[in-house]
């Protein structure tokens, strides 16, 4: 089989799991790995992990994306299918229908990324550079959309898209990192440093196949705001790690870790921080190209992390079971979820 690069990132994972893996890190989340979750299981509680899927309201955090919108669907004769009465059309009937739908912006919530979320302009194969994405897929040909504006037509991603994810099923063992405990909720962009010592303190071990959730109380303060996210606050808030740091990369190449979740709008601190000195192109978005572009490692962020924190801090604990599949929603980028964990 011919490979799609000659010459992959430095750093990556590519051609590690086959030459045509569209799962990257959730190799690693294997049967033990599920096992090991279960494990984590002694008193069968469940919290709930996703915000409700109307906020954080508006479009203060990003302008492209929207709050759901849910109408009903329509009968053949045009009437709303909402609190219909059956026995218009069949005499006798006792049936009331309500039937709706949603237009949804997949990313606007509590969601994951997909491996086709982002790539990077790349040169796989000396052929110049072009849009890539984990594993040598390409922009244009596993990754098809329209590209100008007044340009219509359906996106899909034929390949790492986010049903990969759903069919792995999202299940195993996790670990909660608990940012908010140590640092509060100003904003603060953090380094290996600061990570390392608070991983020390509270006694966190993370092994390979982990899913590793940072709690910052970040989705908390979206859902004080009930819908009506505050401009001048929702960008100075909470914690994000600094993926301009090498250090906290290759703190997650080494970890092992399948999955990294964040209650922050990012998982990284956006914006970054300054290029590093003497590199003229860089990734806006640097722990984004390292996870989903290099290692194979899909980002879940605006999860609801502050009730499961703090129940684990209580008790000294930090691993549960997760449960997170997405929508299978064939040639998404992107999905929301309503992820469970057990503890």
């Amino acid at each position: 089989m011919t490979l799609r690069w000659s010459t992959r990132p430095k750093g990556s994972t590519w051609g590690d799991f086959g030459p045509d893996d569209e799962l990257g890190r959730l190799n690693l989340l294997t049967p033990e790995k599920v096992l090991q979750g279960v494990a984590e299981v002694r008193e069968g509680l469940t919290f709930c992990l996703s915000l409700p899927l109307d906020l954080p309201g508006g479009n203060v955090l990003n302008p492209r994306r929207h709050p759901p919108k849910i109408t009903p669907t329509v009968r053949a004769n045009g009437r709303p299918n909402m609190l219909f009465p059956v026995c218009e059309e069949v005499e006798g009937a006792t049936d009331v229908i309500c039937d709706d739908r949603a237009v949804i912006h997949l990313q606007y919530s509590t969601q994951w990324d997909s491996l086709a979320h982002v790539g990077s302009l790349y040169d796989a194969d000396e052929s110049g550079l072009r849009p890539t994405f984990y594993n040598g897929f390409r922009g244009g040909h596993d990754i098809v959309g329209p590209t100008q504006a007044g340009e219509e037509g359906p996106s899909r991603a034929k390949r790492l898209g986010v049903e990969r994810l759903a069919e792995k099923g999202m299940q195993g063992r996790a670990v909660m990192i608990d940012l908010r405990a140590h640092l509060g909720d100003a904003k603060t962009r953090v380094g290996y440093d600061t990570l390392s010592r608070i991983l020390a303190a509270d006694g966190v071990v993370i092994e390979p196949g982990d899913m590793v959730c940072l709690h910052t109380g970040y989705a908390e303060h979206l859902i004080a705001m009930g819908g009506r996210p505050d401009p001048d606050r929702i960008h100075d808030l909470c914690a994000g790690l600094d993926g301009r740091d090498q250090k906290i990369l290759d703190w997650i190449t080494r970890t092992g870790l399948c999955a990294l979740i964040a209650d922050n709008y990012a998982v990284e601190s956006y914006p970054a921080g300054p290029r590093p000195t003497g590199i003229e192109c860089c990734a806006t978005l640097p722990l984004h190209e390292h996870c989903l572009f290099k290692l194979g490692v899909n980002l879940g962020e605006l999860w609801h992390l502050t009730p499961l924190a703090d129940w684990l801090r209580a008790r000294g604990r930090s691993r549960f079971l997760l449960t997170a599949p997405p929508l299978r929603l064939p040639g998404a980028v992107g999905s929301p979820a309503t992820p469970i964990a057990t503890v």
